[in-house]
């Protein structure tokens, strides 16, 4: 029987108009659905990430639907360089060294959105590109995570900044990324290096690697050390070490004296077809809104807008009162080009060198006086100035390496002497030792 049988003659004309109505809404609502446009975005955000943003920006501005392509940095170049119909819209992801690339081809467009209340920079770290490129869309601080149960097992105390991880009482509890494997880790190199000069801070790290079990597989790794007992101490990134709290690991962070921040940024492409959805887009990851989603305990960054800090817990990371204080003095206008020159070094000086520095470091210490002083002062040693570092076909050479056949031998030849100079220095020094 029809449902309306029992209704009077004006009830189903109601009714049938009702249904009409309802139709015809369902059929505007299909239309509006079918009207969305995508917006692009390649990132190498994970999707715990991702899926957050994209819910809040899609509830927000219903007439844009995100399309995103996981790319990680050092294979999202090929993608973002592809013109026409297959071309990208944003590009958001941590790595300065992309945004470089395609800014210097000419494949970013200035980032025409509103920005009033980002300082855009932190302390003496720009993290906004200076002509205006790309912003940073949140940031991360370098320091330390500690196991305390550990340290207080082995009668360690936690330590405040880089120079203390050079103590002789550090040695074997450290886990260190190696800066010519893990994509962070090179800034974390220069840190210090800028903070304590050339030759100083090369021979801080030469004593901390000889403390450290070198990891090359990132911050994760890192936390899983600490967290399994195997070490107390791990260099590492902030929300590395709060994903891995917030997961029940017995850990602490703390951020050192000298500190440092890596961010995340975000750039709209030349070429973008959808150029108001990447507006959009842009403009919802640095508003309010957005910056308030960095701070959930499954991302935890530290947001751009100094305005959101007032919000959060009063233990919440401020980097921006950290600088009004005196902090963060890192400059990374003038780190940015040497970071694959210090990578690169770090790797062939160093971390091909640990084991035999752990052992040489060791009985340095021991024997003390004059020869021990000799010896530390060989293994101090870094075989190329800051001058060298900075050279333009130097850092152009490891920066290209990847794409570009000659630039590659470069490297490789500027590597292979360095690994040559390192193991003669440290012979001489074991002779040395062997003396006492």
């Amino acid at each position: 029987m029809p449902v309306t049988s029992d209704l009077s003659s004006s009830s189903r004309r109601a009714f049938v108009k009702g249904l009409s109505l309802l139709a015809l809404a369902g059929a505007a609502g299909a239309g509006r659905a079918a009207q969305r446009r995508d917006v692009v975005v390649v990132t190498s955000y994970p999707d715990e990430v991702v899926s957050r943003f994209e819910a809040a920006f899609e509830k927000a501005h219903p007439e844009w639907r995100l399309r995103i392509v996981w790319h990680m940095p050092h294979d999202a170049l090929p993608t973002l360089r592809r013109p026409g119909p297959e071309g990208v819209d944003v590009y958001w992801t941590p790595s300065p060294r992309n945004y470089a690339i395609l800014k210097g081809e000419g494949l970013l467009r200035k980032l025409d959105v509103d920005r009033s209340g980002l300082p855009g920079r932190i302390g003496n770290t720009l993290i906004d590109d200076a002509d205006g490129y790309y912003a940073a869309t949140e940031t991360a601080g370098y320091g330390f995570a500690i196991n305390p149960d550990y340290l207080k097992a082995h009668g360690l105390p936690e330590p405040t900044d880089w120079t203390d991880l050079a103590d002789a009482r550090y040695g074997g509890h450290i886990a260190l990324p190696n800066p010519g494997r893990v994509g962070f880790a090179p800034v974390m190199a220069d840190i210090p290096l800028q903070a304590y000069g050339w030759e100083k801070g090369w021979a801080m790290w030469s004593a901390i690697t000889a403390n450290s079990m070198l990891v090359d597989r990132g911050g994760t790794f890192v936390s899983d050390e600490l967290s399994s007992g195997r070490r107390g101490i791990g260099v590492s990134i902030d929300f590395f070490v709060a994903a891995a709290i917030a997961k029940g690991a017995p850990l602490r962070f703390i951020y050192p004296k000298n500190g440092g921040v890596n961010p995340g940024q975000v750039a709209i492409m030349a070429g973008a077809r959808n150029l108001d959805g990447a507006r959009a887009f842009v403009t919802f990851l640095l508003s309010d809104a957005g910056q308030k989603i960095v701070t959930h305990p499954d991302i935890r960054k530290l947001p751009v807008r100094p305005s959101v800090y007032a919000g959060l817990d009063a233990g919440y990371h401020n980097p921006f009162a950290v600088a009004a204080a005196g902090g963060y003095g890192y400059d990374s206008d003038r780190g940015i080009g040497r970071l694959p020159v210090i990578a690169a070094l770090f790797d062939s000086v160093l971390a091909q060198h640990r084991e035999t520095l752990a052992e040489l470091w060791a009985k340095a210490r021991r024997v003390g006086g004059e020869r021990g002083e000799q010896a530390k002062r060989l293994l101090s040693a870094v075989p190329i100035s800051e001058a060298d570092a900075d050279k333009t076909e130097w850092q152009q050479a490891f920066a290209n390496r990847r794409d570009d056949a000659k630039a590659e031998a470069a490297a490789v030849a500027l590597e292979q002497q360095w690994v040559a100079e390192s193991g003669a220095r440290l012979a001489r020094a074991g002779k040395l030792l062997e003396q006492s």
